[in-house]
């Protein structure tokens, strides 16, 4: 019996990028296959080369870029050198593209059913067998009210749910390989599994070819067969999921798996003297009894949150977890006036702050600052750093030129980056050196509560790591208090004090973090540590190895 042809080969791949500054290596000489039903994460680094190589498969390369030298066989054809015609008509037919950032790949002002209709009509489906299938896609995703989903427009949906209708176009005429680049970085555990059990389910029943792309080595070490391990451009490891991760031949390796957070016991995080004072200290910040109904008789619905109430301790970190949907990020915007309760009251320091006006909220701006989830749509690309970073000392009339400059120098010391960065603008940045930047801009005056909206989501395992050490010592040295939002629970077992589980609006369980991860009461929250993909992995290799980095 012939062994099984392949359905992608690419064979030394070698792409770079002409800039201002010459040229720059983007990959070099990056060799691979993927077979059918097998599935292949490739592993590494932002700027490790992983989504470059992903683009050039897809024909969606940036402008500077070119391929030099190589070879790409996509089912059975060379594939390089086509022109952007020729790539329309293999795109979504030959292979299903899943790109990482919904909010820029939707189109919003056209409703979800219409996009992923076009995606089968372009290619020749009838319109109304497009329609059937739509419902019948958007279902196999793990949507729920298919109906109101489909109507919708992309803004009106969460990032979770945007997510999962970028799976659901790229499966929409089932080619025979899907290329998923980061599909699960923005989604909670319990849809993580649901989106990764579908993409199983392909490979092992239909023989789709899956390469996966992704800086999660939990996902990674559950569902790969094999892994490819990129760092600079190149491949450094290949092999099965398990042999790599039992006996990892290439260091960048090892220092990968070493930086992975887990569920195991969790790294001191704070001074003894700094945590005793914290949990005797009257809370910085009192949640209670919040509600917020956003549905109508056009969109009628259950309210978004409901009955909500918890502390934040002051000086320590208390983290809201949850599925998508399940209310987290509204209560976040709630507690930040940029919603308006209808009910229920928070207490900062005291005060109320629900109803009060935006004159009113004008002084507290100061006390409280958000650090949002994506780093590069947070940061004003036009910008030059030290613009960003000084942007709330001049809003507050803080300073003059000279020493707003000066500051900004500091907060860019503070968050550990030099300053010869601040004239440079965010695109020349990495992904974990932007969320420094939009760490220092939030630092600028002084703040007391820093709300932490899914600030590590978009970062490899590396990076995450040297952002948690960072926010440990600038809440050892600031006397900070955390208010952080996650759907990855390995993260927040690192980083919190305590931990507070929503679902669909309301608090399903609250307390200690090791009492909630180590003894959850609440069945969904022992669900919700069950779906952590590569748990029983990255557990035991946790404590097998020293740490990474010391809280």
């Amino acid at each position: 019996m012939s062994a099984p042809m392949p359905v992608l080969q690419v064979q030394d791949l070698r792409i770079g990028y002409q800039t201002e500054r010459g040229r720059v290596e983007g990959v070099d000489q990056v060799s691979f296959a993927v077979y059918p039903g097998e599935i292949v994460a490739v592993v590494g680094e932002s700027g490790s080369g992983k989504s470059t190589t992903a683009a050039a498969l897809v024909g969606l390369l940036a402008g500077n870029a070119v391929i030099e030298a190589g070879s790409l066989h996509l089912a059975g054809l060379e594939r390089v050198g086509l022109n952007e015609r020729d790539w329309r008509a293999v795109r979504g037919r030959q292979v299903g593209f899943v790109p990482q950032d919904p909010g820029l790949s939707l189109d919003p002002v056209k409703r979800i059913d219409r996009q992923v209709e076009e995606a089968m009509t372009v290619h020749g489906v009838a319109r109304r067998e497009a329609r059937e299938r739509a419902r019948t896609l958007l279902q196999q995703v793990g949507l729920r009210d298919i109906e109101r989903v489909a109507r919708s427009y992309p803004h009106q949906l969460s990032g979770g749910m945007r997510q999962r209708i970028l799976i659901a176009i790229a499966l929409a005429n089932d080619p025979p390989l899907i290329i998923a680049d980061e599909p699960t970085s923005a989604l909670d555990v319990g849809v993580q599994r649901q989106v990764l059990d579908r993409l199983q389910q392909l490979a092992r029943e239909r023989g789709t070819a899956v390469l996966l792309i992704t800086h999660d080595l939990g996902v990674a070490l559950d569902r790969a067969d094999r892994l490819i391990v990129m760092q600079h451009g190149r491949i450094v490891e290949t092999g099965s999921a398990r042999a790599i991760f039992e006996q990892p031949a290439h260091a960048y390796t090892r220092q990968l798996l070493s930086a992975a957070p887990s569920l195991a016991a969790a790294r001191q995080r704070v001074r003894p003297a700094l945590h005793a004072r914290a949990a005797s200290a009257v809370p910085l910040l009192q949640v209670k009894h919040l509600h917020k109904d956003f549905s109508s008789w056009r969109n009628p619905g259950q309210p978004a949150v409901q009955a909500v109430s918890f502390d934040v301790v002051r000086h320590g970190t208390t983290s809201l977890v949850g599925e998508s949907g399940s209310g987290k990020s509204t209560t976040a915007r709630l507690i930040l006036g940029l919603e308006q309760a209808d009910r229920g009251q928070v207490l900062f320091d005291g005060q109320d702050l629900v109803g009060l006006s935006a004159r009113q909220w004008q002084p507290l701006r100061r006390r409280i600052q958000i650090v949002y989830q994506n780093p590069y749509a947070s940061l004003d690309p036009r910008w030059t750093l030290a613009q960003i970073i000084s942007e709330p000392l001049h809003a507050f009339a803080v300073g003059d030129r000279a020493w707003r400059a000066e500051r900004a120098a500091q907060l860019l010391a503070q968050v550990e980056l030099p300053a010869h960065l601040l004239q440079r603008r965010p695109t020349e940045l990495s992904g974990g050196q932007r969320q420094r930047v939009a760490i220092a801009r939030a630092l600028a005056l002084e703040p007391e509560l820093l709300v932490l909206d899914e600030a590590l989501s978009a970062l490899d395992v590396s990076v995450q790591a040297q952002i948690l050490e960072l926010l440990s010592q600038l809440q050892q040295r600031l006397g900070l208090t955390y208010l952080f939002i996650s759907h990855d629970l390995a993260v927040v077992r690192q980083i919190s004090d305590q931990v507070v589980v929503m679902r669909e609006g309301r608090v399903v369980e609250q307390g200690a973090c090791a009492q909630v991860f180590e003894a959850p009461s609440s069945p969904y929250t022992a669900q919700l540590l069950a779906d952590v993909p590569g748990r029983l992995y990255l557990q035991a290799q946790a404590v097998m190895k020293e740490p990474a980095f010391n809280y």
